[in-house]
């Protein structure tokens, strides 16, 4: 009896330790989570090709975002207008790819933005050879940190681009590129205001979609608490009052079975202020195409409110009376 109560309390002893060497190291890997942006790095940007499209001019190119690393990114600049453009920044949802910017793009150059897209990690050019449930889980993390280091990188790369206006760059992000972008946007600075569309935050509450309930029926539960897990430093609510004082929109649907609305709502409510919700009686945004450019209008129509702020606060400087330099006006 003594020896089974001796293995009994060794086992308890190795299982206690394990736990906290698992947690120790579960940790160093969260804090490690968004290092690796190096603004000094070169970019060795690269223009693949270029061409005009009815509504904008089209440039596909590449930047590094880690050392070593190309992007595939796409630019469109509006026609037959002249710059420095404002520039939106856009993310796209967990299952597209960056010709996606092709569909919405007219939206915003017609109006005077340019806008561009890069290639997230695991998509399109950056796809992984076939299907592994469990590299696939890590490939989802190290997509969300990417989504962060390479937006960053791509504001540096915009910056280099005299037809851009360096201080008018903008984030839009949609449903996994809203809740990574949300991220992004917190963490540089650059970017001047944020539209998080159909994202949300709060990992228990994001990952209890009706979807994920019937994709996954009974498996629901345990995978949700692995996702939460292994994602918790992706979480944007961890990040999304660091946005401020710059403004940001938070768009979401009443009835989204993909992004629960409870989820918007808890990342909105989590921010600071400037900042404005919309509430949209519908589901996850790209079911309705009709819907879809309602959705783009509402975001053209505050970027351009926010982007017009910015002007007239710019011109204001510029025609402000300058006071002298120290010494200019002295006799020597």
């Amino acid at each position: 009896m003594k020896l089974r109560y001796k293995i009994l309390i060794g086992l308890v002893v190795v299982l206690c330790i394990s736990a906290v060497g698992l947690a120790v190291a579960k940790s160093a890997w969260d804090r490690e989570f968004l290092v690796g942006y190096d603004p000094s790095a070169p970019l060795n940007a690269v223009v693949r090709g270029e061409e005009e499209r009815p509504d904008y001019h089209r440039i596909d190119l590449t930047f590094d975002g880690m050392p070593g690393q190309a992007v595939p990114t796409l630019l469109a600049e509006p026609r037959d207008m002249s710059g420095p453009f404002p520039c939106i920044i856009f993310l796209y949802g967990i299952n597209q790819k960056k010709e996606f910017l092709d569909d919405i793009a007219a939206v915003y150059t017609k109006a005077g933005f340019a806008i561009c897209c890069q290639e997230q990690y695991t998509k399109g050019e950056r796809k992984l050879p076939g299907k592994n449930p469990v590299r696939d889980l890590f490939a989802l993390r190290r997509r969300a940190a990417l989504n962060v280091i390479e937006t960053r990188r791509l504001v540096d790369y915009l910056q280099t681009r005299s037809e851009i206006a360096h201080d008018r760059i903008y984030l839009l992000g949609a449903s996994y590129g809203a809740i990574t972008g949300c991220t992004a946007a917190a963490f540089e600075p650059r970017i001047a205001a944020a539209v998080m569309t159909y994202g949300g935050g709060n990992l228990p509450l994001l990952f209890d979609s009706e979807a994920s309930k019937k994709e996954l029926g009974i498996l629901h539960n345990p995978v949700s608490w692995v996702m939460q897990y292994v994602m918790a430093p992706a979480d944007p609510i961890r990040y999304v009052s660091k946005i401020s004082p710059r403004p940001s929109l938070f768009q979401s649907g009443s009835y989204d079975q993909i992004v629960p609305a409870a989820s918007g709502e808890a990342l909105y409510e989590a921010a600071s202020e400037p900042k404005k919700f919309i509430m949209y009686d519908s589901d996850h945004i790209g079911l309705d195409e009709a819907h879809v450019y309602k959705v783009l209008n509402d975001t053209l129509a505050w970027l351009k409110e926010i982007d017009a702020s910015k002007t007239r606060v710019a011109a204001t400087d510029v025609n402000k009376p300058q006071s002298a330099p120290e010494g200019a006006l002295s006799s020597n």
